[in-house]
């Protein structure tokens, strides 16, 4: 039951809206989820600030979780995001917040996971 909600500066078109959709789905994989139950936000031009400055594109990614996952599986899918988002947004891994939100309670159709 992940979400990934981003925030970023700069504009997401549809066609970089799909792009991320395709490659989120695949990095989902490193911490043993699927894409069946992903779902996703996305909010461009956003005002966001980092150290005092925002003269440059920057991204705050939450990733919230049923469940627990490892900090090695963090950090493998924290890489995974940044490197999609320098690939497609042009966004810097040094301009990117990852934060991971685990729960125990998930509800979805009427019923709890």
């Amino acid at each position: 039951m992940p979400f990934i909600n981003t925030k970023v500066t700069n504009e997401i078109t549809k066609e970089k809206e799909a792009l991320l959709k395709s490659e989120l789905g695949k990095a989902i994989t490193l911490i043993g989820k699927g894409e069946t139950y992903l779902m996703l936000g996305f909010e461009d031009n956003c005002r966001l600030w980092l150290g005092g400055k925002n003269d440059e594109d920057m991204a705050y990614v939450e990733v919230s979780l049923l469940g627990h996952i490892s900090k090695e599986q963090a950090g493998k899918l924290t890489t995974a995001i940044c490197e999609i988002f320098a690939r497609e947004l042009n966004i810097k891994g040094d301009k990117v917040y990852v934060k991971f939100s685990e729960t125990e309670l998930w509800g979805y159709d009427s019923f709890m996971f």
